[in-house]
């Protein structure tokens, strides 16, 4: 299944600096919280503020580069996952920047703001079925990605630990450093 709207590509001039932009948000004073326990303080980090405008713009980034590191992803490779937006956003803004193809499968009920974003930025999207539900995509890509191991990073979002190690090697360390070390609980 294909969509009609085609969103323009963007230049890579465009995009080339995005990975740089990730991370570092702002920890912002829960104030509504705080007056109902003033005894604490709480706070909430602003994930929004990722040029993704989503949390999932560290995970993606830190995926991408562990893959680089390892020897996993290339120009030569094409990366290949499923997903329903945020993470697959965040693929193709990345891949934009370092120049990499990108093949994602989605169900194809997502939003068309979806769709014309990740086609903005050059991703190659497959619609799956929605009644598929997840499962059945994920053993898909597993499949077209085992099948084709010269071809493909299967970057394997839900079960890559590069994905957890994004949020414990930065979006930690900074709450850390934001709060001059004097968080005590996190949630």
């Amino acid at each position: 299944m294909t969509t009609d709207a085609r969103a323009p590509a963007l230049r890579h001039s465009d995009v080339a600096q995005v990975p740089s932009l990730i991370g570092n948000t702002p920890l912002l004073r829960l104030e509504n919280v705080a007056r109902r326990f003033p005894e604490a303080e709480f706070y909430g980090k602003a994930e929004w503020a990722n040029p993704g405008g989503s949390v999932k713009d560290r995970p993606a980034l830190n995926i991408i580069r562990e893959a680089e590191r390892a020897g996993l992803m290339s120009k030569d490779k094409i990366l290949i996952d499923s997903t329903s937006g945020n993470t697959g956003i965040a693929y193709a803004m990345i891949c934009a920047a370092r120049g990499y193809r990108l093949k994602l499968y989605m169900p194809s009920n997502v939003s068309e703001e979806r769709k014309r974003i990740l086609k903005a930025y050059g991703a190659e999207i497959i619609y799956t079925d929605p009644l598929e539900g997840s499962d059945g995509v994920i053993r898909r890509v597993r499949q077209i990605a085992a099948e084709n191991p010269e071809t493909y990073f299967y970057a394997n979002h839900y079960d890559n630990p590069a994905n957890w190690r994004a949020h414990y090697n930065s979006t930690g360390q900074e709450i850390f450093e934001q709060t001059q070390g004097r968080v005590t609980h996190f949630v």
